[in-house]
């Protein structure tokens, strides 16, 4: 049987990444300009803080329909409770410390997005024009600019085709929700087997108790059975004492 793990920590590391993605953003709604007039270069002219608001998906990608964002945002919130049950079950599964970390990380993404979604309209007044509601269509804030690409996409991509794209900007739960996937996807093997190696350990000593338990039980009998023939041998030294 696995050993289970506490759930906490995972849940305070998850929270934590909120509050700075959380905090990041509202430091660039308060101080920066949107936008290039008030781009700030980090590192030469490849990595730059850039505000912008992102009214659909990850990366700056949108659902092209008037419920597209309601829908999104909807997901997003189913997403965020199933990722939240899912690690906590994981963790008193014994699952891989690794394994549980990924996930934190992209349960911190989708909190942090839905937030953004479901408040940012109201709170912060940034709904798209003309949207139903300004619950649950906030723009999300993005504002990390790594420039190595820009240009027309390839007419046969699908939905994407033809348009003018540079690369995506993206906030702090984007990239939690990345390096979460990608650790997944990149270390399962050593996930699955850290996971392996603690259900056999625990196999093993299982049985080695099981093991002991008959030894135990014959050696009980073995000084039982051993004790037997010491009175007929007394009672032989007492008669030929009589005898004599």
């Amino acid at each position: 049987m696995n050993q289970s793990r506490n759930p906490t920590p995972y849940l305070v590391f998850s929270l934590l990444l909120i509050v700075l993605d959380q905090l990041s953003k509202f430091l660039v709604y308060k101080y920066m300009e949107p936008g290039f007039s008030g781009q700030i270069p980090l590192i030469g002219n490849w990595l730059k803080l850039h505000y912008v608001l992102n009214p659909g998906m990850a990366f700056g990608m949108q659902l092209g329909h008037e419920y597209g964002k309601l829908f999104l945002t909807l997901f997003r919130l189913v997403a965020m409770c199933a990722i939240g049950w899912y690690l906590i079950h994981l963790a008193r599964s014994g699952a891989s410390k690794g394994l549980l970390w990924a996930l934190s990380m992209i349960l911190a993404g989708a909190v942090g997005n839905v937030i953004d979604s479901t408040f940012y309209g109201v709170l912060l007044k940034n709904a798209p024009y003309g949207s139903p509601t300004p619950w649950f269509h906030g723009q999300v804030i993005d504002m990390i600019f790594v420039d190595f690409w820009e240009g027309f996409i390839p007419e046969w991509i699908p939905v994407w085709g033809g348009q003018y794209y540079s690369t995506p900007i993206f906030n702090i739960a984007d990239s939690c929700i990345f390096i979460g996937v990608c650790s997944i996807l990149i270390f399962q093997g050593s996930f699955h087997s850290d996971h392996s190696d603690h259900s056999n350990h625990s196999d093993h000593s299982d049985h080695k108790d099981e093991d002991e338990t008959p030894v135990e039980t014959t050696l009980s009998a073995t000084d039982e059975h051993t004790d037997i023939p010491s009175t007929p041998v007394k009672l032989e030294d007492d008669e030929t004492k009589k005898e004599s």
